[in-house]
């Protein structure tokens, strides 16, 4: 039994759809039928992917079928790797340059370096207008222990070389980040939940304990969701022995409780968990969890609202049918799966509505879309039926969404100017960590009136020069300039570092976290 469970794990939900329905014949015969006796020549892959489609369109949002030749990437990301070289890159000045090296990956072992311009993959020419990202990764992944020649040359020389790579897997990171963000408080982002998320999150968390963190904010924002057993594995870490993580049940699928069972690394700090409103699936779970047993506080925007729980099917031809067959409850009972009564599409355009009625710009505004009460550990009262309600709300600050503040912070040009410094300067960045670096560095006379004297309009320029002569939009388009060159530097690590200190989210945690407003938010 035990063997049998663990291999249940092992597999990831992923099941063969004919050992749980006996074959309907019907739709197999009105497609052969077609196929025989139609007037016309039909593509019959379309025809099934078309009557599939018909019928997932009459279930929940997140009942998806995937085609055999999409699912390979489809699951990368929540198998937490691929076959490929190991690199990030960036296309500048029309040029493949190479952004980032994985550590010890198949690009690195060849000697491949940031700035790299790549040139020829095997025999295509991969320079010019005309290429594209996507073409790119094609050309790069491939089979497990495959060759590939890539042409390469370096921007301060005009001398080419060959390197050959053989691919391998390449692991794709779903903890982003860990650092200290002060003396005492640790942050952790997480992008995903995913078969390696828990041992990244449990080896970050140790190395922030020995620089001697006391409180931890989570950052779950942006984060889709993934496997729940991720989630529950990280809750555990943060809730003593036995208390209920989740539970889950459906029409065809008994009660399954998941509770917390072994003594986990950091039970009793302050604790705060960031979500905003694409915050879903296992995002909500972990989050919902710590509410209800009063763990911590929930900081940012209201979550997604992905109360539903799909299981993996694998077809005969290689496609997948991702089925919604239960629902996940929280510790205190509720679901927070928000209705899909009114169609998808009104169900995809949540985000629209929400700031169209001010909840995501200023007060929160959201009602309890069910207001069935529930409690938590310390008798608070929370609701289900639309995400997860923050304990402390924070709004967008739309100071930081100005378009023309936004065109300067995204723009090709500046991306290149940002570029093109550290290659011709990265020799001479030295600094001893990434505070002494955001002390020091002066984006402001490096990079940024650098960017201005590269306009040529001058209404355009105009409008820059008036938003740089007020101070809080200058120090945002500083810091967000500073914090893209410190990505180069140190990674992700360094750009949440610089960019941490003007996240109105991140600020509200801290600062509730060091009062005893995070004692009185929690009951305690």
């Amino acid at each position: 039994m035990v063997l049998g469970f663990n291999l249940r794990d092992t597999l990831r939900n992923k099941r063969d759809i004919n050992t749980v329905i006996e074959r309907n014949d019907r739709l197999e015969q009105v497609i052969d039928l077609v196929n025989e006796k139609y007037v016309d020549s039909l593509n019959t892959n379309v025809l099934y992917h078309d009557a599939v489609t018909g019928i997932l369109s009459h279930l929940d949002p997140h009942t998806t079928y995937i085609p055999a030749d999409e699912v390979a990437s489809a699951n990368q990301d929540l198998n937490g790797g691929f076959f490929g070289i190991g690199v990030e890159f960036s296309i500048v000045h029309d040029t493949i340059q190479v952004t980032s090296v994985v550590d010890n990956g198949p690009a690195q072992r060849a000697g491949i370096d940031i700035g790299d311009q790549l040139i020829k993959v095997d025999d295509s020419v991969v320079a010019g207008k005309n290429i594209s990202s996507e073409r790119i990764i094609t050309l790069l992944k491939g089979k497990q222990h495959t060759r590939v020649y890539l042409t390469l040359k370096q921007p301060v020389s005009p001398v080419a070389r060959q390197v050959a790579i053989v691919r391998d897997i390449v692991p794709i990171y779903s903890v982003e980040a860990w650092l200290m963000i002060d003396n005492t408080t640790g942050y952790i982002k997480i992008n995903r939940f995913s078969a390696t998320t828990y041992d990244e999150f449990v080896k970050a968390l140790k190395k922030l304990q020995a620089f001697g963190m006391k409180e931890l904010v989570i950052d779950l924002r942006d984060n889709p969701g993934g496997y729940l057993d991720a989630a529950t594995m990280i809750a555990d870490e943060l809730l003593s022995n036995d208390k209920l993580i989740v539970y889950t049940k459906g029409l065809h699928s008994p009660r399954t409780d998941y509770k917390a069972q072994e003594n986990g690394l950091f039970e009793n700090g302050r604790l705060a968990v960031l979500v905003d409103e694409n915050s879903a699936s296992a995002s909500e779970i972990l989050a919902g969890a710590v509410q209800d047993w009063d763990r911590g506080i929930i900081v940012g925007r209201r979550s997604f609202g992905k109360g539903l729980v799909q299981e993996q099917y694998e077809l005969p031809d290689g496609a997948e049918l991702r089925l919604t067959i239960a629902k996940y409850y929280t510790p205190s009972g509720r679901c927070i799966q928000r209705s899909f009564a009114k169609g998808k599409a009104a169900y995809e355009k949540d985000f629209e509505a929400r700031f169209e009625n001010g909840e995501l710009t200023s007060a929160d505004t959201s009602g309890a879309a069910d207001t069935t009460r529930y409690y938590t550990a310390g008798r608070r009262i929370v609701y289900g039926g639309g995400g997860i309600k923050p304990d402390v709300y924070v709004p967008y600050d739309t100071l930081h969404f100005s378009p023309a503040l936004l065109s300067m912070v995204y723009s090709q040009e500046m991306k290149e100017i940002i570029w093109d410094y550290y290659i011709h300067n990265r020799a001479s960045l030295k600094f001893r960590n990434v505070a002494d670096f955001d002390e020091k560095f002066n984006a402001q006379k490096v990079l940024i009136q650098k960017y201005l004297s590269s306009i040529k309009l001058p209404k355009q320029k105009k409008v820059l020069q008036n938003i740089i002569k007020e101070p809080e939009s200058n120090e945002h388009l500083e810091r967000q300039v500073k914090a893209q060159l410190a990505r180069f530097i140190y990674r992700d690590n360094g750009f949440y570092a610089i960019t941490a200190k003007d996240d109105n989210v991140v600020q509200d945690a801290l600062r509730t976290l060091h009062s005893d407003a995070y004692l009185k938010l929690i009951l305690r």
